[in-house]
């Protein structure tokens, strides 16, 4: 572990086989990776790394709101507890007034992006999302960071359009970046068994691409501690890292873990230490992009505050509005005031943000 980290810190790429024996996956090292000193040594490399990338005396965090416009989806995702059948008696289209009520109140709260998702909806027309797009676009000056790629790639093979064609569509409709969701594990044989009517790991990294080579920046996130194994964990990182490599369009990593109440999978939920080891093991492996972000959505303040000392850089969102995870039981909730405390409490400046980390004066 001490090679490993010693090239780390010189800035040397490390290897698949070095990630993994830095999680566990060794068991010649998993006594030493797993032992508290080892995970707060591993925590230390992260942040020195951090500190290197990010030598300003602030860290970030961005005000929006999580709207999803639908929760009729066919994909029917053994992790997700949020979707319905069309049809269902809680199944539901978002109307235009709702939607813009949401973004005003948003905005009052100094949101200046929101992050729109929704189900795999069998019974929408293409018009439906262009007209949503342009239709918030005529009435607010806000940032529109919408449609997972999973959402996209179903747009093109349902409606009969290329992905880049689509993509194109929604962008001169209004869409101004991607979110990552819908990644889950890039891995096949593990999507296979979580999501077998979702778009394959290529497909999802097909998306992405074509959105890079048309200007449009996106983020990528990583849902573990279901059933996926650690090699699969790593191998979701090696692919977010080529396509960085190739394109350098992802402007921050975002991984969280998952959340099994409601859910048709049975399992423990990973705790604190097992997510700041994979925090600080992303931002080891993943050298080729700026940002990781905490994930307190899924792990509570504390945890999300400790993150920041295991290679985060970015708090997150406040999340005025999150459904997905809180349908799995999880409940957390965080305001700009708690954000900016955690922050300072850890000797930082708070600095509010954009989807490109610019930052946004109050």
């Amino acid at each position: 572990m001490e090679n490993i980290f010693d090239k780390a810190v010189a800035g040397i790429r490390i290897s698949k086989d070095d990630a993994l024996t830095l999680l566990g996956a060794d068991k010649r090292d998993s006594v030493i990776s797993n032992s508290s000193a080892g995970i707060t040594a591993l925590g230390m490399v992260a942040d020195r790394i951090c500190r290197t990338k990010h030598p300003e005396k602030y860290r970030t965090y961005i005000i929006d709101r999580n709207i999803n416009y639908t929760n009729v989806c066919v994909s029917r995702c053994r992790f997700c507890a949020f979707y319905r059948d069309e049809g269902a008696k809680d199944a539901y289209v978002l109307k235009k007034d709702e939607l813009f009520k949401k973004i005003e109140e948003t905005i009052k709260l100094g949101g200046a992006q929101i992050l729109m998702q929704g189900g795999l909806h069998p019974g929408l027309d293409f018009q439906f999302y262009i007209d949503m797009l342009k239709s918030i676009k005529e009435r607010f000056k806000i940032h529109i960071h919408a449609f997972s790629p999973p959402e996209i790639f179903y747009f093109a093979t349902t409606y009969g359009h290329s992905i880049s064609d689509t993509i194109k569509m929604l962008m001169d409709a209004g869409l101004d970046s991607i979110p990552g969701g819908g990644a889950e594990i890039l891995d096949d044989e593990c999507r296979k068994k979580i999501s077998p009517n979702k778009c394959s790991a290529n497909q999802w990294l097909n998306v992405m691409r074509e959105a890079h080579k048309l200007g449009l920046r996106t983020t990528a996130t990583m849902m573990f501690g279901h059933i996926e194994t650690l090699q699969e964990r790593i191998n979701h990182l090696e692919r977010i890292r080529e396509l960085q490599d190739e394109t350098g369009g992802f402007t921050a990593f975002i991984p969280w873990t998952f959340q099994p109440q409601n859910t048709d999978i049975d399992i423990i939920p990973l705790g604190g230490m097992e997510y700041l080891k994979m925090v600080a093991i992303s931002r080891i492996f993943l050298d080729n992009i700026d940002n990781i972000q905490a994930s307190w959505v899924t792990q509570g303040s504390k945890i999300a505050q400790m993150a920041m000392r295991f290679g985060a850089n970015d708090m997150g969102s406040t999340m005025i509005e999150e459904n997905v995870v809180r349908s799995a039981g999880v409940a957390f909730r965080l305001d700009q005031k708690e954000i900016v405390s955690l922050i300072d409490n850890l000797g930082f400046e708070a600095q509010k943000r954009d989807l490109y980390y610019n930052l946004i004066s109050s």
